[in-house]
């Protein structure tokens, strides 16, 4: 780069005192040489030598206090991502001042109400870089436990004694999944016996999963040696692993985005739950009693075909009957 910058001053005054021809053929040269496009040499040759580059200062809009008060509302936001902290700003501004942890002067406020995303994300790059050496948010605890407990995949089962579950949860939401508080059915199912236990909750809580655990430990005839679920938070949390480490149960989890590891039980979802339940709306506290009455009466019905499947099972394989 220097060198060029210094041919370019030194064929700045012949290129200004040659006639036509000399000038198209100094052109030529300095083209060839620099790879420059040719309009560009011509400004770059026509430029008196020594003036300075044509340069404006940027005018800019969002100033330093601009970006320490956003700054702080990112952190309050808990380091969310520039699109969703604009879609809050006017929220949490307002709760900020009423509360008294924030005193924002009326331009920057102003100005604040009125930043882009892209612009948020230009504006705390420097902030996140300095998180941890890193440019993403802060890891989670839901994280870490989750790392923490093992993977099994639907080939790790081999053969299991009954006692190990694999669970999940059914969301009574009508349909596609929208804001609000619905109904949940936790459906428990054994891999060595395929014996099923549904229970229902009035919302997606991780102590009513463990009191769901309890319910179903209470009324199944062999004991509770562990139990599978995937990545939801209801399961991947604290009050969980510490349930299963304190009643010596074994806990492990699918892999992401794969249902085949946890087929037991998303069959049982359909052919038990959904046949049962249907796919409506659920929600508060009567279609929950309603449902819990609805599993227990259906709960020895789907107990006795189960178990006249495996004495038909059994009887096959003694020979007794043939295929």
């Amino acid at each position: 780069m220097t060198t060029r910058k210094e041919l370019v001053a030194a064929l700045q005054l012949r290129y200004g005192s040659a006639t036509f021809g000399d000038r198209v053929r100094i052109l030529d040269e300095f083209v060839a040489l620099t790879g420059y496009h040719r309009k560009h040499a011509i400004r770059l040759l026509r430029q008196k030598p020594g003036a300075a580059k044509g340069t404006s200062e940027r005018n800019r809009l969002y100033d330093e206090a601009v970006r320490q008060a956003l700054t702080v509302l990112w952190e309050a936001a808990d380091r969310v991502c520039g699109k969703r902290l604009q879609a809050l700003i006017p929220k949490l501004v307002d709760a900020m001042e009423r509360h008294g942890h924030l005193d924002l002067n009326p331009v920057v406020k102003a100005k604040l109400l009125q930043i882009s995303a892209a612009t948020i994300d230009r504006m705390l790059a420097n902030a996140r870089a300095h998180i941890d050496g890193q440019r993403k948010r802060r890891t989670g605890v839901g994280s870490g436990i989750r790392r923490s407990i093992p993977v099994r995949t639907f080939a790790d089962w081999r053969d299991p004694p009954p006692g190990f579950f694999e669970i999940d949860m059914v969301e009574h939401c009508g349909g596609s999944k929208i804001d609000g508080e619905f109904v949940h059915t936790l459906t428990l199912t054994d891999i060595a016996s395929g014996w099923t236990e549904c229970v229902a909750m009035r919302v997606r809580n991780q102590m009513l999963v463990i009191e769901g655990f309890e319910k179903a430990a209470a009324d199944l005839p062999f004991a509770m040696l562990g139990v599978d679920s995937d990545n939801d938070s209801a399961f991947m949390n604290q009050s969980v692993l510490d349930y299963c480490k304190g009643r010596g149960l074994v806990q492990t989890r699918s892999r992401a985005y794969k249902k085949n590891d946890q087929a037991w039980v998303e069959q049982k979802n359909g052919a038990v739950v959904r046949r049962l339940a249907g796919y409506g709306r659920l929600s508060g506290v009567d279609a929950t009693n309603a449902l819990v009455q609805l599993y227990a009466s259906s709960r020895l019905y789907i107990k006795a075909t189960l178990n006249k499947l495996l004495i038909f099972c059994g009887a096959v394989r003694r020979g007794a009957y043939s295929l």
